[in-house]
């Protein structure tokens, strides 16, 4: 049930960030979009890459917080590829992405030694007790 609320959540965003299909009156004419050629666009898109490259100066709060945003992200990747791997029955990695998992290891599997998987004695049937 929880997984078909979030897959409903995720459509209905996905649904809101795409384009409505269709002209509409605000939007490029045939006009202007034939005007659009490769060098115009690539200004376009270096005056886009300069200007989010001026963002943390002009927003440094935003910054810290996506930035321990992130982190807090890689870390939890890290822990959930690690327990994966643990789980799927791989070594854990080492490194910077181990260090989380730690926390959630598991047993060991196949700690049976071989006098723990001899069967227990059991007296013949036709023996008699004494």
């Amino acid at each position: 049930m929880m997984f078909l609320l979030r897959a409903a959540f995720w459509i209905c965003v996905t649904l809101m960030i795409l384009p409505v299909a269709g002209p509409s009156a605000d939007g490029p004419t045939a006009s202007d979009k034939a005007s659009i050629d490769a060098l115009s666009a690539l200004a376009a898109a270096g005056a886009t890459v300069s200007d989010v490259k001026g963002f943390c100066e002009r927003q440094p709060g935003a910054c810290d917080v996506g930035s321990q945003a992130l982190k807090l992200m890689g870390e939890r990747v890290g822990a959930g590829a690690a327990m994966l791997q643990d789980y799927l029955g791989g070594e854990a990695p080492t490194g910077a992405a181990a260090t989380p998992a730690a926390k959630l290891t598991t047993p060991a599997r196949d700690t049976l030694t071989p006098a723990d998987r001899k069967p227990a004695w059991r007296q013949p049937a036709g023996a008699r007790a004494a």
